[in-house]
């Protein structure tokens, strides 16, 4: 027997992994703190144990969905509020309130599982007496503590209240419709490759996989699961025969009508969903080039592409500054999927409302107009090109546009005979949870062959 078996050593134990509750409170305290959900929840799921996984994201994901009602009922049950370094106990105190607000966990349950959270995670001793006591509260006084919170639009909707405003002059008669919307969480909406399969044989797949699912009632490509699942889960997903993707998304390669021996611009192309369905849609492109500012955000479309097993060429660059990639030659067909507010997927992207600024739509729509006038100096004459955005503000999407044609002659409206979504001026817009899209805006602009821009 080896030395080693006597010398008395013990292997250290093995840590359980940190409290989901707690975690999740991590993942708050990061949004309330400017980080976006996509960065703050996969770092922390990574240190869950897979069985707490689920709960975590549940968790995270409701509490920044109601977090302006969250804030408004915890405002009302302490006397100040908490210092910055007390982030934590008030991540914590919201998820809390979630649980007991929004979840089935039992209220006795939401209440001494966040207690215990707080012990030995939480370097303030005072944290689990002051959760123990403001939950209590909350179970004897919910209906009141409610009703003053949904006395103001922040509460009610759940949005900021600048954002109630900026919606509600945007769209008076759909405003209530829009903010509620986005409080529902949305569909998983899969993107069959149509070139490899039909969707008829798709859904019998999933059927046989055990996942409900229906097709979409307007997007051919389309399929609605009845309930969220990993993508492990989804028959043929690594061998690319489906993606994640929302109906409305899927729209942008049909709407840009591309053709066999199309020059074609993906001019922000990350994550590369749209790219893909472009080759999808005519694997016999001359040429399909994808084009994004950030070099991280393009290794995502290079990604996206292997796992479909779709080639095209990829390239760091700034539509805005053609002359220090350009080649030269013109393209048939622009896709132009603008950096927006994203107001049209708050649904599936709740943090936004906490981390998007009023000041933004006018910063947002000023690069807007310079990226649609540096784009359509690349559009050979009788091209397309085909503006979009997930958003559902008119500063990003109509008066866009309409500025630019004011100002280039040889630009005009190819109509959009469609039946979703609604006419706005140059455009048609879909609001949040129409036909079970999400928010998107498409206008669609053909090159003249004669005249020029003034």
């Amino acid at each position: 027997m080896s030395s080693r078996a006597h010398s008395g050593r013990r292997a250290a134990p093995k840590r359980a992994p940190p409290d989901a509750r707690w975690l999740a409170a991590q993942v708050v305290g990061a949004v309330l703190d400017g980080q976006s959900m996509s960065v703050a929840l996969p770092g922390v799921l990574t240190r869950a144990a897979p069985a707490d996984r689920p709960l975590i994201q549940q968790l995270s994901y409701g509490c920044i969905r109601w977090q302006p009602l969250l804030q408004a009922v915890f405002a009302q049950l302490v006397n100040k509020p908490l210092r910055r370094r007390d982030r934590a106990v008030h991540a914590l105190s919201l998820i809390g309130i979630e649980q007991i607000l929004h979840t089935r966990i039992p209220d006795h349950a939401a209440v001494s599982s966040t207690v215990d959270a707080a012990r030995g995670a939480v370097s303030a001793r005072w944290a689990p007496g002051f959760l123990n006591g403001i939950l209590r509260t909350l179970l004897r006084e919910r209906e009141a503590l409610l009703s003053k919170a949904t006395s103001t639009p922040a509460g009610r909707y759940a949005h900021p209240d600048w954002l109630c405003r900026r919606i509600q002059q945007a769209w008076p008669a759909d405003h209530e419709h829009i903010l509620r919307a986005n409080n529902q969480p949305p569909p998983m909406t899969i993107r069959v490759a149509l070139d490899r399969t039909t969707r008829a044989d798709y859904l019998v797949k999933l059927a046989n996989a055990g996942l409900a699912a229906e097709p979409h009632a307007i997007v051919p490509s389309a399929v609605v699961l009845a309930t969220a699942c990993d993508v492990a889960e989804l028959p043929g997903f690594e061998s690319g025969q489906v993606s994640v993707q929302d109906a409305a998304a899927q729209l942008a390669a049909r709407l840009l009508q591309v053709e066999a021996g199309h020059r074609v611009l993906d001019a922000c192309a990350a994550p590369g969903g749209k790219t893909g369905h472009l080759l999808e849609t005519e694997p016999d492109l001359a040429e399909l080039l994808a084009v994004d500012l950030e070099p991280d955000r393009l290794k995502r479309v290079e990604a996206t592409l292997g796992r479909l097993g779709r080639s095209a060429n990829t390239l760091v660059a700034d539509v805005c500054k053609p002359q220090d990639w350009w080649d030269g030659q013109l393209f048939d067909r622009i896709l132009l999927d603008v950096p927006c507010s994203a107001t049209g997927v708050i649904r599936r992207h709740p943090d936004i409302k906490l981390l998007r600024r009023e000041a933004d739509f006018d910063q947002l729509g000023t690069r807007q107009r310079k990226i649609l006038r540096q784009a359509w100096t690349l559009l050979a004459p009788g091209g397309l090109l085909l503006y979009t955005t997930c958003s559902i503000m008119p500063q990003e999407n109509g008066e866009v546009v309409t500025a630019f044609l004011q100002h280039h002659d040889d630009a005009t409206v190819d109509s959009l005979a469609e039946d979703w979504g609604r006419q706005c001026g140059p455009g048609r817009q879909i609001l949040p949870g129409e036909w079970n899209m999400d928010g998107f805006f498409y206008a669609r602009l053909r090159k003249s062959t004669v005249g020029a821009s003034v």
